[in-house]
Protein backbone atom coordinates (compact mmCIF):
# COMPACT_ATOMS: atom_id res chain seq x y z
CA UNK A 1 0.00 0.00 0.00
CA UNK A 2 1.26 3.28 -0.92
CA UNK A 3 1.55 6.45 1.11
CA UNK A 4 1.64 9.40 -0.90
CA UNK A 5 2.98 13.40 0.59
CA UNK A 6 2.21 16.68 -0.77
CA UNK A 7 5.27 18.87 -0.73
CA UNK A 8 4.78 22.32 0.53
CA UNK A 9 3.84 25.65 -2.04
CA UNK A 10 7.39 26.24 -2.45
CA UNK A 11 8.54 23.02 -2.91
CA UNK A 12 5.51 22.50 -5.29
CA UNK A 13 7.68 21.80 -8.59
CA UNK A 14 9.05 18.81 -7.32
CA UNK A 15 7.21 15.12 -7.41
CA UNK A 16 5.15 13.82 -4.96
CA UNK A 17 7.24 10.99 -2.87
CA UNK A 18 5.36 7.70 -2.83
CA UNK A 19 6.88 5.22 -0.60
CA UNK A 20 5.34 2.04 1.20
CA UNK A 21 6.67 3.58 4.67
CA UNK A 22 5.93 6.83 5.52
CA UNK A 23 8.83 8.88 6.82
CA UNK A 24 7.90 12.14 9.23
CA UNK A 25 8.98 15.24 7.62
CA UNK A 26 8.38 18.96 8.61
CA UNK A 27 8.64 19.99 4.94
CA UNK A 28 5.69 17.64 3.73
CA UNK A 29 1.86 17.02 4.37
CA UNK A 30 0.80 13.75 4.40
CA UNK A 31 -1.92 12.77 1.96
CA UNK A 32 -4.48 10.13 2.81
CA UNK A 33 -4.45 7.01 0.20
CA UNK A 34 -5.15 4.40 2.55
CA UNK A 35 -7.68 1.48 1.66
CA UNK A 36 -10.48 0.92 3.92
CA UNK A 37 -10.98 -2.74 1.96
CA UNK A 38 -8.25 -5.73 3.58
CA UNK A 39 -9.52 -7.84 1.03
CA UNK A 40 -12.20 -8.07 -1.13
CA UNK A 41 -13.97 -10.68 -2.70
CA UNK A 42 -16.06 -8.79 -5.20
CA UNK A 43 -17.49 -5.38 -5.07
CA UNK A 44 -20.06 -6.32 -2.39
CA UNK A 45 -18.17 -8.46 -0.48
CA UNK A 46 -15.15 -7.63 1.15
CA UNK A 47 -13.21 -7.67 4.66
CA UNK A 48 -12.83 -3.53 5.63
CA UNK A 49 -11.26 -2.09 8.48
CA UNK A 50 -14.79 -0.53 9.57
CA UNK A 51 -15.81 -3.84 10.48
CA UNK A 52 -12.48 -5.51 11.51
CA UNK A 53 -12.38 -2.37 14.44
CA UNK A 54 -15.77 -3.76 15.79
CA UNK A 55 -14.51 -7.54 16.13
CA UNK A 56 -11.29 -6.47 18.00
CA UNK A 57 -12.80 -3.64 19.85
CA UNK A 58 -15.50 -6.49 21.24
CA UNK A 59 -12.91 -9.68 21.29
CA UNK A 60 -10.81 -6.66 23.30
CA UNK A 61 -13.76 -5.90 25.44
CA UNK A 62 -14.27 -9.65 26.33
CA UNK A 63 -10.49 -10.31 27.09
CA UNK A 64 -11.06 -7.32 30.19
CA UNK A 65 -13.70 -7.87 30.90
CA UNK A 66 -12.89 -11.72 32.17
CA UNK A 67 -9.66 -10.70 33.66
CA UNK A 68 -12.02 -8.04 35.95
CA UNK A 69 -14.52 -10.27 36.42
CA UNK A 70 -11.94 -12.72 37.81
CA UNK A 71 -10.49 -10.40 39.78
CA UNK A 72 -13.43 -9.69 41.28
CA UNK A 73 -13.70 -6.20 40.04
CA UNK A 74 -16.90 -5.95 38.59
CA UNK A 75 -20.32 -7.36 39.85
CA UNK A 76 -20.69 -10.35 36.87
CA UNK A 77 -18.95 -13.47 37.14
CA UNK A 78 -16.34 -14.66 34.69
CA UNK A 79 -18.96 -17.28 33.49
CA UNK A 80 -21.39 -14.58 31.81
CA UNK A 81 -19.02 -12.44 30.52
CA UNK A 82 -18.81 -14.22 27.07
CA UNK A 83 -22.80 -13.75 26.79
CA UNK A 84 -22.87 -9.95 27.91
CA UNK A 85 -20.52 -8.64 25.64
CA UNK A 86 -22.28 -10.14 22.48
CA UNK A 87 -25.80 -9.61 23.60
CA UNK A 88 -24.52 -5.61 24.24
CA UNK A 89 -22.73 -5.47 21.19
CA UNK A 90 -25.71 -6.98 19.27
CA UNK A 91 -28.65 -4.88 20.82
CA UNK A 92 -27.05 -1.84 22.64
CA UNK A 93 -23.82 -0.78 20.12
CA UNK A 94 -25.35 -1.77 16.60
CA UNK A 95 -28.90 -1.44 17.24
CA UNK A 96 -28.20 1.58 19.38
CA UNK A 97 -25.69 3.17 17.17
CA UNK A 98 -27.64 2.76 13.80
CA UNK A 99 -31.09 3.52 15.31
CA UNK A 100 -29.28 6.76 16.94
CA UNK A 101 -27.43 7.98 13.10
CA UNK A 102 -30.55 7.55 11.65
CA UNK A 103 -32.71 9.33 14.07
CA UNK A 104 -30.09 11.82 14.81
CA UNK A 105 -28.54 12.68 11.76
CA UNK A 106 -30.40 10.73 8.57
CA UNK A 107 -33.90 11.72 9.33
CA UNK A 108 -33.16 15.55 10.13
CA UNK A 109 -31.23 15.99 6.98
CA UNK A 110 -32.92 14.25 4.13
CA UNK A 111 -36.19 13.93 6.24
CA UNK A 112 -38.98 10.97 6.63
CA UNK A 113 -38.86 10.64 2.64
CA UNK A 114 -36.09 8.58 2.88
CA UNK A 115 -37.64 5.75 5.02
CA UNK A 116 -40.69 5.44 3.22
CA UNK A 117 -38.97 5.06 -0.23
CA UNK A 118 -36.78 2.60 1.73
CA UNK A 119 -37.84 1.13 5.10
CA UNK A 120 -35.10 -1.24 5.29
CA UNK A 121 -32.22 1.76 4.75
CA UNK A 122 -32.57 1.44 8.84
CA UNK A 123 -30.69 -1.74 8.69
CA UNK A 124 -28.66 -1.87 6.18
CA UNK A 125 -25.36 -0.86 8.40
CA UNK A 126 -22.74 -1.66 5.55
CA UNK A 127 -23.78 1.45 3.49
CA UNK A 128 -22.36 3.60 6.44
CA UNK A 129 -23.97 5.13 9.39
CA UNK A 130 -23.03 4.61 13.03
CA UNK A 131 -23.83 7.26 15.77
CA UNK A 132 -21.22 6.89 19.23
CA UNK A 133 -24.05 8.85 21.21
CA UNK A 134 -26.57 6.64 19.70
CA UNK A 135 -24.86 2.92 20.72
CA UNK A 136 -24.08 4.61 24.15
CA UNK A 137 -27.93 5.31 24.77
CA UNK A 138 -28.46 1.95 23.59
CA UNK A 139 -25.59 -0.01 25.44
CA UNK A 140 -27.62 2.01 28.89
CA UNK A 141 -30.70 0.75 27.86
CA UNK A 142 -30.00 -2.56 26.97
CA UNK A 143 -27.53 -3.31 30.24
CA UNK A 144 -30.50 -1.62 32.33
CA UNK A 145 -32.64 -4.37 30.95
CA UNK A 146 -29.73 -7.10 31.61
CA UNK A 147 -28.96 -5.64 35.59
CA UNK A 148 -32.82 -5.70 36.23
CA UNK A 149 -33.56 -9.30 34.94
CA UNK A 150 -30.53 -10.65 36.54
CA UNK A 151 -30.87 -8.44 39.99
CA UNK A 152 -27.51 -6.77 39.52
CA UNK A 153 -26.60 -3.14 40.00
CA UNK A 154 -27.06 -1.29 36.92
CA UNK A 155 -24.09 1.49 37.54
CA UNK A 156 -21.98 -1.38 39.41
CA UNK A 157 -23.15 -2.85 36.04
CA UNK A 158 -22.61 0.14 33.72
CA UNK A 159 -18.86 0.45 35.89
CA UNK A 160 -17.47 -2.27 34.07
CA UNK A 161 -18.72 -1.24 30.46
CA UNK A 162 -17.10 1.99 30.78
CA UNK A 163 -13.61 0.74 30.97
CA UNK A 164 -14.03 -1.07 27.61
CA UNK A 165 -16.42 1.23 25.94
CA UNK A 166 -13.13 3.68 24.85
CA UNK A 167 -11.48 0.70 23.32
CA UNK A 168 -14.21 0.74 20.96
CA UNK A 169 -14.55 4.16 20.76
CA UNK A 170 -10.36 4.34 19.46
CA UNK A 171 -10.26 1.29 17.32
CA UNK A 172 -13.66 3.09 16.24
CA UNK A 173 -11.71 6.33 15.36
CA UNK A 174 -8.62 4.36 13.56
CA UNK A 175 -11.35 3.04 11.27
CA UNK A 176 -12.34 6.29 10.51
CA UNK A 177 -9.08 7.59 9.87
CA UNK A 178 -8.65 4.67 7.46
CA UNK A 179 -11.17 5.46 5.54
CA UNK A 180 -10.75 9.00 5.10
CA UNK A 181 -14.06 9.90 6.85
CA UNK A 182 -15.40 11.82 9.54
CA UNK A 183 -12.23 14.49 9.03
CA UNK A 184 -11.59 17.81 10.76
CA UNK A 185 -11.89 21.30 9.36
CA UNK A 186 -9.08 23.34 7.03
CA UNK A 187 -6.09 23.99 8.68
CA UNK A 188 -2.78 25.31 6.95
CA UNK A 189 -0.66 23.00 5.31
CA UNK A 190 2.74 23.86 6.91
CA UNK A 191 0.96 22.24 9.93
CA UNK A 192 2.89 18.74 10.85
CA UNK A 193 -0.53 17.47 12.30
CA UNK A 194 -2.64 18.51 8.77
CA UNK A 195 -3.34 15.75 6.79
CA UNK A 196 -5.14 16.19 3.34
CA UNK A 197 -8.62 13.58 2.65
CA UNK A 198 -8.47 13.66 -1.11
CA UNK A 199 -12.58 12.12 -0.14
CA UNK A 200 -12.89 15.60 1.20
CA UNK A 201 -13.02 16.56 -2.52
CA UNK A 202 -16.69 15.83 -3.10
CA UNK A 203 -17.73 18.34 -0.44
CA UNK A 204 -20.27 20.86 -2.09
CA UNK A 205 -18.18 23.50 -0.83
CA UNK A 206 -15.30 21.79 -2.75
CA UNK A 207 -16.60 21.56 -6.00
CA UNK A 208 -14.80 24.27 -7.88
CA UNK A 209 -11.65 22.17 -6.45
CA UNK A 210 -12.85 18.75 -7.90
CA UNK A 211 -13.26 19.99 -11.25
CA UNK A 212 -9.53 20.95 -11.07
CA UNK A 213 -8.65 18.01 -9.63
CA UNK A 214 -9.87 15.48 -11.78
CA UNK A 215 -8.69 17.68 -14.89
CA UNK A 216 -5.31 17.52 -14.31
CA UNK A 217 -5.68 13.53 -13.13
CA UNK A 218 -7.09 13.22 -16.34
CA UNK A 219 -4.45 14.39 -18.43
CA UNK A 220 -1.60 12.28 -16.71
CA UNK A 221 -3.71 9.24 -16.46
CA UNK A 222 -5.69 7.24 -19.12
CA UNK A 223 -8.18 5.97 -16.60
CA UNK A 224 -9.02 9.11 -15.25
CA UNK A 225 -9.78 10.19 -18.80
CA UNK A 226 -11.83 6.99 -19.94
CA UNK A 227 -13.66 7.68 -16.06
CA UNK A 228 -14.39 11.40 -17.35
CA UNK A 229 -15.31 10.74 -20.65
CA UNK A 230 -18.63 8.71 -19.43
CA UNK A 231 -19.56 12.10 -17.12
CA UNK A 232 -21.77 14.52 -18.18
CA UNK A 233 -20.87 17.91 -19.33
CA UNK A 234 -22.46 21.08 -18.45
CA UNK A 235 -22.48 24.42 -20.65
CA UNK A 236 -19.20 25.41 -18.47
CA UNK A 237 -17.74 22.06 -19.53
CA UNK A 238 -18.27 21.19 -15.93
CA UNK A 239 -18.45 17.27 -14.79
CA UNK A 240 -21.15 15.54 -13.21
CA UNK A 241 -19.37 14.07 -10.82
CA UNK A 242 -21.11 10.55 -9.43
CA UNK A 243 -19.77 9.12 -6.32
CA UNK A 244 -19.35 6.04 -7.84
CA UNK A 245 -16.78 7.93 -10.71
CA UNK A 246 -15.33 9.58 -7.61
CA UNK A 247 -14.59 6.39 -5.95
CA UNK A 248 -13.08 4.82 -8.97
CA UNK A 249 -10.94 8.04 -9.24
CA UNK A 250 -9.74 7.52 -5.51
CA UNK A 251 -8.73 4.04 -6.31
CA UNK A 252 -6.19 5.09 -9.13
CA UNK A 253 -4.82 7.49 -6.97
CA UNK A 254 -4.07 4.61 -4.27
CA UNK A 255 -2.12 2.42 -7.19
CA UNK A 256 -0.90 6.13 -9.26
CA UNK A 257 1.77 8.59 -7.54
CA UNK A 258 0.89 11.25 -10.69
CA UNK A 259 -3.34 11.23 -9.97
CA UNK A 260 -2.34 11.45 -6.28
CA UNK A 261 -0.86 14.37 -6.80
CA UNK A 262 -3.67 15.98 -9.07
CA UNK A 263 -5.87 14.96 -5.75
CA UNK A 264 -3.41 16.55 -3.57
CA UNK A 265 -2.55 19.50 -5.29
CA UNK A 266 -6.42 20.89 -4.51
CA UNK A 267 -7.21 19.39 -1.52
CA UNK A 268 -6.69 21.76 1.69
CA UNK A 269 -5.41 20.18 4.66
CA UNK A 270 -7.50 19.21 7.31
CA UNK A 271 -7.19 18.35 11.38
CA UNK A 272 -7.07 14.71 11.66
CA UNK A 273 -9.83 14.60 14.06
CA UNK A 274 -10.91 11.26 13.83
CA UNK A 275 -7.18 10.22 15.47
CA UNK A 276 -7.17 12.91 17.96
CA UNK A 277 -10.73 11.39 19.17
CA UNK A 278 -9.29 8.38 19.23
CA UNK A 279 -6.66 9.44 21.22
CA UNK A 280 -8.62 11.82 23.81
CA UNK A 281 -12.23 9.74 23.98
CA UNK A 282 -10.85 6.55 23.58
CA UNK A 283 -7.01 5.49 24.76
CA UNK A 284 -6.75 7.73 27.44
CA UNK A 285 -10.10 7.20 29.05
CA UNK A 286 -9.38 3.97 28.96
CA UNK A 287 -6.23 3.88 30.42
CA UNK A 288 -7.64 6.15 32.88
CA UNK A 289 -10.68 4.17 34.56
CA UNK A 290 -8.70 1.08 33.82
CA UNK A 291 -6.33 2.19 36.51
CA UNK A 292 -8.83 3.44 38.77
CA UNK A 293 -10.97 0.36 38.73
CA UNK A 294 -7.43 -1.60 39.48
CA UNK A 295 -5.99 0.51 42.16
CA UNK A 296 -9.20 1.96 44.11
CA UNK A 297 -11.50 -1.21 43.62
CA UNK A 298 -14.33 -0.47 46.50
CA UNK A 299 -14.96 2.55 44.81
CA UNK A 300 -19.13 3.01 44.94
CA UNK A 301 -20.92 1.84 42.08
CA UNK A 302 -21.29 4.40 39.24
CA UNK A 303 -18.16 6.39 40.01
CA UNK A 304 -16.49 4.83 36.97
CA UNK A 305 -19.77 5.33 35.08
CA UNK A 306 -19.84 8.75 35.57
CA UNK A 307 -16.25 9.95 35.44
CA UNK A 308 -16.92 8.45 31.61
CA UNK A 309 -19.87 10.36 30.81
CA UNK A 310 -18.61 13.38 31.84
CA UNK A 311 -14.88 13.17 30.16
CA UNK A 312 -16.40 11.45 27.04
CA UNK A 313 -18.18 14.09 26.67
CA UNK A 314 -15.81 16.72 27.47
CA UNK A 315 -13.48 15.14 25.11
CA UNK A 316 -16.00 15.23 22.09
CA UNK A 317 -17.01 18.62 22.90
CA UNK A 318 -13.90 20.17 22.40
CA UNK A 319 -12.61 18.32 19.81
CA UNK A 320 -16.06 19.25 17.94
CA UNK A 321 -14.16 22.35 17.29
CA UNK A 322 -12.23 21.22 14.64
CA UNK A 323 -14.30 18.39 13.21
CA UNK A 324 -15.96 18.95 10.66
CA UNK A 325 -19.66 20.21 11.44
CA UNK A 326 -22.13 18.93 10.63
CA UNK A 327 -24.98 20.39 8.03
CA UNK A 328 -27.26 21.34 10.39
CA UNK A 329 -26.60 23.21 13.91
CA UNK A 330 -28.79 22.36 17.27
CA UNK A 331 -28.89 25.75 19.08
CA UNK A 332 -25.59 27.25 18.21
CA UNK A 333 -23.53 24.09 18.60
CA UNK A 334 -22.79 21.11 16.82
CA UNK A 335 -25.32 17.78 17.32
CA UNK A 336 -22.11 16.37 18.83
CA UNK A 337 -21.49 19.00 21.45
CA UNK A 338 -25.85 19.16 21.64
CA UNK A 339 -26.20 15.43 22.64
CA UNK A 340 -22.65 15.54 24.91
CA UNK A 341 -24.38 17.87 27.04
CA UNK A 342 -26.70 15.44 28.11
CA UNK A 343 -24.13 12.65 28.62
CA UNK A 344 -22.75 14.96 31.24
CA UNK A 345 -25.90 15.40 32.99
CA UNK A 346 -26.06 11.65 32.96
CA UNK A 347 -22.40 11.39 34.18
CA UNK A 348 -23.25 13.81 37.33
CA UNK A 349 -26.27 11.95 38.01
CA UNK A 350 -23.80 8.21 38.06
CA UNK A 351 -22.01 10.66 41.06
CA UNK A 352 -24.44 11.76 42.70
CA UNK A 353 -26.30 8.27 42.89
CA UNK A 354 -22.74 7.06 44.02
CA UNK A 355 -22.10 9.35 46.77
CA UNK A 356 -25.82 8.89 48.33
CA UNK A 357 -25.51 5.19 48.04
CA UNK A 358 -22.36 4.24 49.02
CA UNK A 359 -22.75 0.40 47.76
CA UNK A 360 -19.15 -0.79 46.17
CA UNK A 361 -17.61 -4.41 45.24
CA UNK A 362 -17.88 -5.69 48.90
CA UNK A 363 -21.33 -6.19 48.22
CA UNK A 364 -22.61 -9.95 46.90
CA UNK A 365 -21.98 -10.71 42.90
CA UNK A 366 -23.73 -12.32 40.18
Amino acid sequence: MSVGWSLLPELADLPVMVSSRPVLSLLATYVHNLDPVIFGINEKIALRWYGLSYVVGFVAAYYILTRLARKKLWVVGPEKVGDLVTYTALFGVFLGGRLGYVFFYMIPERGWGVIAEDPMIIFKVWEGGMASHGGILGIMVFTLFYAWRNKLSWPGLGDGIAIVAPLGVFFGRIANFINGELYGTTTAASNWWAVKFPKSLFEKENAENLQLAIQQAAISSEEVGAITATLKQDNYEYFHVTGEAFEKILEIGRRDPEVLKALADHTPARHASQLYEGVLEGALIFAALYAVRVFLPRLAHGVISGCFFISYAIFRILVENVRQPDAEKIMGVTKGQFYSFFMIAVGIGFLIYAVKSKKGLSASRE
